[in-house]
């Protein structure tokens, strides 16, 4: 294979001065960002002239003209999720609330009563301490909580978790493997589907400085099973002067048995006894990614004085937006969290909604079907919620499914059965003029 170009391969190729001529439109963006970009399209363009591979015929200078708006437009955008998954992990977990995020310099870590530099927990710790009746602190997210609390607490010594609860979440988050990376010893007790009491008493030492309990928010153990209840471990704690600590995972501080879910409750694990507890806020929490940890002052001001908590604290847009759902919780406003008011809608509301929707779709072969909505993929498993879904008969399910995914606003739903199906509960009431166009406009295509 040769490695150079044939003269009439070099002529096929324009010069640099020759394509910017073509994109001199563009001249309102840096010309060496153009520059370096129509290189970079010219050595691809030979390389495969050279190689003899099969390549884009499109002129080099549109190449580089759509390369340069990719690059230059927003890759975060908002979407409509139609599955039904309301905490779905590659769409952002739990929807924000609508907020308007400070533009220009904020009191962060200034105090405006003092006069005198601050803390930036002065703004989320007085709301955590109302809503879970503990000190708490934020950081960036909950495998961080974890990771802290471990290393803080437990580095170079053991920690007892049930071997049932060496769970892993997302992105191959693995239980001991976070442990092993915190300097924490992992001491597993019990069997995969049963642990007891004696278990963790026997594993404890003068090596052990803590006793781990993990919700396994993301799986289910059926049949012969038994692990103990938490206020035996708390008790357990409290005879051999050892912390409990309960990663809880899901973060629920809103009691949703009347809706179908069972989740435990922070507040139930500190009636229990434990002294420290972290969870998610993206979860059923429905804020944005943060975690929490809280529970005894002590605990809790220790692991905020650790060298790493810098490493893990929150930013001052996640401050902002997880100050306004806290605030929401306070005052009872479950309805202005978006995945509280989501979770809470009764089936015949989105039947009617759907019903409404429908008609706009016609004459597409559409229907209003029963079905079920998720409350997570990953975070609550085998949750359901009955719900009711629009469900579309068209040709090309697949390619139809491909163009609301590439509509202005994307539309992301699912396929069963060779139909699309919507599901109105996770679409919010603003964007069902966008679904209707994104679902027209893949049906004329």
């Amino acid at each position: 294979m040769s490695l150079e170009l044939s003269n009439e391969q070099r002529r096929a190729l324009p010069s640099v001065d020759e394509v910017l001529h073509q994109l001199c439109h563009l001249d309102h963006l840096p010309r060496t960002l153009i520059v370096s970009e129509t290189r970079a399209v010219l050595e691809e363009r030979r390389r495969a002239l050279r190689d003899n591979v099969p390549y884009d015929a499109t002129q080099i200078w549109a190449i580089v003209e759509r390369r340069l708006h990719k690059l230059l437009a927003p890759s975060l955008r908002e979407i409509i999720n139609a599955t039904g998954v309301v905490l779905h992990t590659n769409l952002g977990r739990a929807p924000l609330d609508d907020f308007r995020p400070i533009g220009g310099y904020s009191n962060l870590e200034y105090d405006l009563s003092a006069g005198r530099r601050g803390k930036r927990d002065m703004h989320t710790a007085p709301l955590l301490e109302r809503l879970l009746g503990r000190p708490a602190i934020l950081v960036n997210n909950n495998a961080a909580a974890v990771y802290l609390t471990l290393n803080e607490l437990a580095a170079g010594y053991e920690v007892v978790v049930s071997r049932g609860e060496l769970i892993e979440i997302g992105d191959g988050f693995r239980i001991p493997e976070i442990m092993a990376r915190s300097g924490a010893i992992l001491r597993e007790i019990g069997t995969t589907n049963r642990t007891k009491i004696e278990d963790y008493r026997n594993a404890i030492t003068e090596r052990t400085r803590l006793i781990l309990r993990v919700h396994r928010s993301n799986f289910r153990i059926s049949g012969f099973t038994a692990r103990p209840e938490l206020q035996e471990l708390t008790a357990l704690g409290r005879e051999t002067g050892l912390p409990v600590y309960e990663d809880l995972g899901s973060g629920c501080l809103v009691d949703l048995r009347s809706r179908g879910i069972e989740e435990p409750l922070v507040s139930h694990s500190f009636h229990a006894g434990v002294d420290l507890a972290s969870f998610s806020c993206d979860k059923l929490l429905g804020g944005p990614q943060c975690g929490i940890i809280a529970g005894k002052p002590e605990l809790v001001q220790r692991i905020r004085r650790n060298p790493l908590y810098r490493a893990f604290r929150c930013d001052k847009l996640a401050i902002e937006a997880i100050s306004i759902t806290f605030q929401r919780l306070i005052a009872g406003e479950f309805d202005a969290i978006p995945t509280l008011r989501m979770i809470s809608q009764p089936p015949e509301a989105i039947r009617l909604r759907a019903e409404r929707l429908a008609s706009r779709l016609r004459p597409l072969n559409v229907s209003v079907i029963q079905g079920e909505s998720a409350i997570g993929g990953g975070s609550t498993p085998e949750q359901i919620l009955p719900t009711w879904l629009i469900a579309l008969e068209i040709d090309g399910v697949c390619a139809f499914e491909y163009r609301l995914r590439h509509a202005p606003v994307p539309v992301i739903a699912r396929i069963e059965r060779n139909r699309m199906l919507m599901d109105l509960r996770t679409v919010a009431p603003r964007q069902e003029d966008d679904l209707v166009a994104a679902v027209q406009a893949a049906a004329l295509a």
